[in-house]
């Protein structure tokens, strides 16, 4: 029998609602024809952005959506995206694709999709390519309020008034697409580059350095070492690919039961990076004022046949869901430095919310998950002790069952279950403490009969949340059923 205690006395730190932020990169259909349509476009849109994606992406409870990349960014000149459309400059867009960018979404049309989605902007700056100058002429565009060429600019192009803008990323992959540079280097240009995005009257940025790559742990120590006390935050990047990122990363519906479980341990892994990166940040910032920023996670597979291997669409299954669901408890466990996820990306584009093909969209599975956890967005990390049971199938050593629980500011509770396992359902014995008596639970549950099972355009709701009620009450203790393949939210009051 599967055990947890879950403290509910002992809360151990919040869980910031910003690990629940997206990313949205000018890369494939994720920006053109994903969010942005065009106000002319016989798709349904405010002010050029589709309505149908937009909406569904307010039921998430958006926190933070990151942009313009990614590997675009650091090719990125905002100058080009600013001004009448049919005046804007076109470039190729040389990381994804080779397509045209016809720079129509910029900053004015990203500011009104943050502002329609209630959430604050995330915004990359372009180091690779860019000057100080440029940066700093950014900032002061978005958020001075005064008398200046960038602020009067502004106003020319219809705003009037600045945006509020707080997290700010200096440069992105700087160790790849972003430079090929060396961590010394980088922390010297990030000094200078950030010294030049300055805070303009209340407007305070939270400082982002762009930092490693999966395990390049020397990558952290030489910015925190050289940069730490000139920066809010510090990245981390990891997608989860259970084949080889070069010669192939694994198809996202035809896999197998090995490729299953290889999926589900490498998305544990990140349990690993963040401990030893976190590590390296405790011995210059023993206080966790530098927090880390995973503005980039997720699966990785190979493209869908037929699609230009340039923008990265794939489709996603239930074992994205639960891919999702194993990142969101190891954030949880590490709120205490971790302040911010961005999940790689928000449509069309690798582990998407969405997907859409011509007026058409669908909800993927991991969508869900994102709705089911919202749950947990700003509320306290409960203490919890396990025994779980692993799977033991050929040379993988996983646990069944992944668990997190929260209470949020009203007193109720929230536990997230997740059985990894394909084929064997899961009982698990979760005791309450500290709880004096429970009025009322309620479940919801996110599973599939396939591994492979996921939405399409033919039957957008084969993957679909559930009422959930396999479980049964006795004092203080909860015995649920997890069934194969399943997420599980319970929803506790006293």
């Amino acid at each position: 029998m599967n055990k947890v205690i879950i403290n509910s006395d002992i809360e151990k730190g919040t869980i910031s609602k910003h690990i629940y932020g997206q990313f949205a990169e000018h890369l494939g259909r994720c920006i053109y024809e994903g969010i942005w349509v065009g106000e002319d476009s016989i798709i349904p849109n405010t002010k050029g952005i589709r309505n149908d994606v937009l909406e569904a992406l307010k039921q998430l409870q958006i926190p933070v959506l990151r942009w313009p990349g990614g590997c675009f960014a650091d090719e990125y000149h905002w100058k080009d995206g600013i001004g009448p459309r049919e005046n804007r400059k076109r470039m190729v867009n040389t990381h994804w694709g080779g397509v045209v960018e016809n720079n129509h979404f910029g900053t004015h049309e990203f500011m009104l999709l943050c502002e329609l989605l209630e959430c604050e902007p995330y915004i990359c700056g372009n180091v690779g390519s860019g000057t100080v100058q440029e940066m700093s002429e950014w900032v002061e565009y978005m958020t001075f309020d005064g008398e200046s060429p960038m602020a009067n600019w502004r106003k020319e192009n219809g705003r009037e008034k600045p945006w509020k803008l707080k997290y700010f990323g200096v440069g992105n992959e700087n160790w790849g697409c972003g430079g090929n540079m060396r961590p010394e280097y980088y922390a010297d240009l990030y000094r200078r580059y950030q010294t030049y995005a300055r805070n303009y009257g209340d407007n305070r940025l939270y400082k982002i350095a762009g930092g490693a790559n999966i395990d390049d742990y020397n990558w952290t120590e030489t910015l925190m070492e050289r940069a730490s006390s000139l920066m809010d935050g510090l990245s981390l990047h990891y997608y989860t690919i259970p084949g080889d990122f070069w010669k192939g990363k694994g198809s996202s519906l035809q896999f197998s039961e090995q490729e299953w479980f290889i999926t589900m341990q490498k998305a544990l892994y990140m349990d690993e990076l963040i401990t030893k990166h976190s590590t390296i940040m405790d011995k210059y910032d023993p206080e966790k004022r530098v927090s880390l920023i995973i503005d980039e996670w997720g699966t990785w597979f190979d493209v869908e046949p037929g699609t230009n291997p340039g923008f990265l669409y794939q489709q996603n299954s239930i074992r994205d869901a639960i891919v999702a669901a194993l990142h969101f408890h190891i954030f949880h466990q590490h709120c205490d430095r971790v302040h911010m996820a961005n999940i790689a990306q928000t449509v069309n584009v690798l582990q998407a919310m969405v997907l859409t093909e011509g007026e058409k969209m669908l909800k993927t599975p991991t969508y869900y998950i994102f709705d089911m956890f919202k749950v947990h967005q700003d509320a306290a990390l409960l203490s919890l002790e396990t025994d779980i049971e692993n799977i033991a199938v050929e040379d993988f050593h996983l646990p069944k069952v992944s668990v997190s629980a929260s209470k949020n500011d009203s007193g109720q509770i929230h536990i997230s279950l997740c059985n990894m396992s394909l084929s064997e359902k899961t009982d698990v014995n979760i005791q309450l403490r500290g709880v004096n008596k429970i009025a009322e639970i309620s479940g919801e549950i996110l599973t599939a009969d396939y591994r492979n099972a996921h939405n399409s355009f033919e039957n957008p709701e084969a993957v679909k949340p559930e009422n959930f009620t396999e479980f049964t009450l006795i004092d203080q203790f909860i015995e649920v059923s997890l069934p194969p393949m399943s997420i599980i939210m319970l929803s506790v009051k006293e």
